[in-house]
């Protein structure tokens, strides 16, 4: 089996760019052959590492060169983009011949499935049918996420599978025939486990608006207020990381809150941790919530669209809090503090509650979609 993925690239440290380093890992494992296809690579290394036996092609569109410059840049140079993008990725994919390919819901989606290489399309997006409509842009900015939202609704249609990752998220797009629900796995981690004895709180995430981190430390100016010697470690970097850097001295958080750039090695910065804050304004299904519940880490989340409500049993494994609810927020991230047997004991019933989300169980739900695709084909 010949699988390709699309992606706009492999360097960010992101939950998307993980999942997929985890899949094509496990795939050539199992006798597949896997290619990554991106756009936007410019000769970086992927963050996570790639099997040697792994192919990767760049088309060298580069998106990302338009960023942060406006509105009228972005459409001036947007349709040529895509003309060379889809030039570019038609020929390869007709090299290729490969028997599916799979998009990651990026800038290949508007025309993909149009290809005719013989391949079976399919489209997985990490985010939820609102992704766009949660950019909380302004201006002109909001009217073309509207738009793009709309128009997000029709194209999903067109593909041979379309792969989302929760039941919320499967029940905001509709009664579509080519849906299926395929959650991500959690990392292979072993037997280790948190001790929950440390006076550390982590976040982890990309330092932008979706990761909601301004909310979190306004939320740990309360919660310093009672416990001074506790320290909030929020494990990322981008765009906003001066925004947040700022926030902290506002609030006179510095030593009580950290903000550490991304490692490898996140399983380290978990262990070391005695819960895990999600304060995202939307997600798709959390890599975060999964890799905290695969070592026993008790979880506080705020519902947002999509993922904390699938993985989250309140007064189980973690608390939910209402969307947006900061002084909430505050008060259950405190009462798993002041009291550590109840952090033991939902620590230990998210980590039983992983093993569904275990890396064979929902892999043998990729190859069964895979091999009746190309069931089909023939």
């Amino acid at each position: 089996m010949r699988i390709a993925y699309c992606i706009n690239g492999t360097y960010n440290s992101g939950g998307m760019e993980r999942v997929l380093a985890n899949k094509a890992n496990f795939l050539v494992k199992r006798g597949c052959e896997v290619i990554i296809i991106t756009t936007d690579q410019k000769g970086r290394a992927p963050f996570f590492a790639l099997s040697p036996k792994i192919q990767c092609y760049d088309l060298g569109v580069n998106y990302d060169e338009n960023n942060g410059k406006g509105f009228i840049n972005k459409v001036w140079h947007y349709p040529f983009k895509q003309w060379k993008h889809k030039k570019s990725l038609t020929k390869l994919l007709d090299h290729l011949r490969t028997d599916i390919v799979v998009s990651m819901f990026g800038n290949d989606v508007p025309f993909i499935w149009k290809i005719k290489d013989g391949s079976k399309k399919v489209l997985e997006i990490h985010f939820s049918r609102f992704k766009r409509l949660q950019y909380g842009r302004k201006g002109i900015w909001k009217w073309a996420d509207a738009f793009r939202n709309r128009a997000d609704g029709r194209i999903v249609k067109k593909f041979d599978k379309f792969v989302v990752l929760t039941h919320e998220d499967q029940a905001y797009w509709g009664d579509l025939p080519n849906m299926i629900v395929i959650e991500n796995a959690k990392n292979e981690w072993g037997d280790h486990k948190a001790l929950l004895e440390s006076k550390n709180v982590i976040a982890v995430g990309r330092y932008n608006y979706q990761k909601g981190f301004d909310r979190l430390i306004e939320a740990w100016r309360l919660v310093h207020i009672r416990f001074p010697d506790w320290k909030l470690q929020i494990v990322g970097d981008g765009e906003l990381r001066s925004e947040l850097e700022m926030l902290v001295g506002k609030y006179n958080l510095e030593g009580a809150v950290v903000l550490k750039k991304n490692t490898s090695d996140i399983l380290s910065e978990y262990l070391d941790a005695s819960l895990l804050v999600l304060s995202s304004r939307y997600e798709g299904l959390p890599m975060v919530l999964l890799e905290a519940m695969s070592v026993g880490l008790p979880m506080v989340a705020f519902t947002c669209k999509c993922g904390p409500r699938d993985l989250i049993t309140d007064g189980e494994n973690g608390f939910l809090v209402p969307e947006g609810d900061v002084p909430e927020l505050a008060a259950q991230i405190m009462q798993l503090m002041e009291d550590s047997a109840l952090r033991k004991e939902m620590g230990e019933v998210a980590r039983i509650g992983s093993e569904r989300f275990s890396e064979p169980v929902i892999m043998e739900k990729w190859m069964q979609l895979f091999d009746n695709l190309i069931k089909r084909k023939r």
